[in-house]
């Protein structure tokens, strides 16, 4: 199996760079995301290895992440994958497709105020940021991001403190917890500052993280994420002007009741945008938010792309191509993750769509 390019005149991070200023590319850019056990089967699929795949696809970035060297801020927990830097737990859940890391155990479930209150943050100096120039100078043809979980405050807060907890503490406006959240950020953004100062100009945008929506409805209140969330948010959106980068915010569910704000931030651009979700089909945001906000994502990871056939996958890119295309500003990619149990020629078929119906010229 192989895919096709389409003609292409301009780099990745030329075409990510215009592409984020609504300006005319060559084609959409491209993006990618999976779980390992489709990557393998792509991989053996393409005939290819680790970074490789990546190319084949035709994908237009890459993130850099500094790994964390600092002392050890979380005692081992048997049986659990414990997060070095934030401290949450994991459990490999077995399934017919091969398995998962999940969530589990929750430290900060029920936790007293003193205990929230002194969670350990990582020091943003307890970072080797030297791999990072290594890994830009390898790839100058691409666009390079930071952060894509900065600024994220319910999910990542729910990763520790358990969705329930986290979501009432947020509405009451629990003192501890927004603290530890304001520490949070404060340290994501020490991270993200020490990147963009030592590596100016060589960064080409910031993905931030956040879940705002179920698939029905808004996870929080508007005055909620008015009051809480947005001050966190413009904190890495600020950082991110002053380096005069885009921002780029992935938001899970039904999510676009919060794009004017974010457009009033100065964000740029919307990340993830499940169609199956109320107000997040292509047609609903390219009517509402159009020439206004860039568009990631769409490619739905439970349509078509994990129940269709090659064909119809291809007939389901092709028609969110057209929809999204001509407010230009489109980058493509799946909506998440893509599952397991999605079948290797249907992520193939994806790919040679977007090759074949996303060209500009």
């Amino acid at each position: 199996m192989e895919i096709v390019k389409a003609k292409e005149t301009m780099t990745g991070r030329e075409r990510v760079r215009r592409t984020f200023e609504f300006e005319k590319t060559d084609r959409v850019t491209i993006g990618h995301e999976d779980n390992f056990g489709v990557r393998k089967k792509l991989m053996e699929a393409l005939g290819v290895k680790g970074f490789e795949l990546k190319r084949a696809l035709g994908v237009d970035y890459i993130g850099v992440v500094p790994p964390y060297d600092g002392d050890e801020l979380f005692e081992e927990v048997p049986g659990r994958y414990v997060h070095p830097e934030q401290g949450f737990r994991l459990r490999w859940v077995a399934n017919q497709s091969g398995g998962y890391h999940d969530y589990c155990d929750f430290p900060l479930k029920g936790a007293d105020d003193e205990t929230i209150m002194n969670w350990p943050v990582p020091d943003p100096d307890d970072y080797d940021y030297e791999c990072i120039g290594e890994e830009i100078a390898n790839n100058r043809d691409l666009a390079v991001y930071i952060g894509q979980t900065a600024g994220d405050v319910i999910n990542t807060t729910g990763m520790v403190m358990g969705m329930e907890d986290t979501l009432c503490n947020i509405q009451t406006e629990h003192g501890p917890t927004l603290a530890l959240i304001r520490r949070r950020a404060d340290s994501a953004l020490g991270v993200l500052e020490r990147i963009l100062s030592r590596y100016k100009g060589e960064i080409d945008f910031m993905w931030m993280g956040e879940d705002l929506g179920t698939q029905i409805a808004p996870m929080v209140s508007f005055d909620t994420y008015r009051n809480v969330i947005k001050p966190i948010h413009m904190l890495f959106v600020d950082l991110a002007k002053n380096y005069n980068i885009p921002v780029l915010i992935h938001t899970c569910g039904s999510s676009s009741w919060a794009y004017e704000d974010f457009i009033e931030m100065g964000i740029r651009g919307v990340d993830t945008l499940q169609p199956e979700a109320v107000n997040m089909s292509p047609e609903y945001l390219a009517e509402h938010f159009g020439g206004r906000l860039n568009f990631r994502g769409c490619i739905s990871t439970a349509g078509p792309l994990a129940y269709g056939t090659p064909d119809e996958v291809a007939e389901y890119c092709k028609k969110t191509l057209e929809t999204m295309m001509p407010a230009r500003g489109y980058h493509f990619a799946p909506t998440h993750l893509i599952q397991d149990n999605t079948p290797v020629e249907n992520v193939i078929a994806m790919y040679r769509a977007v090759h074949e119906y996303g060209r500009y010229i």
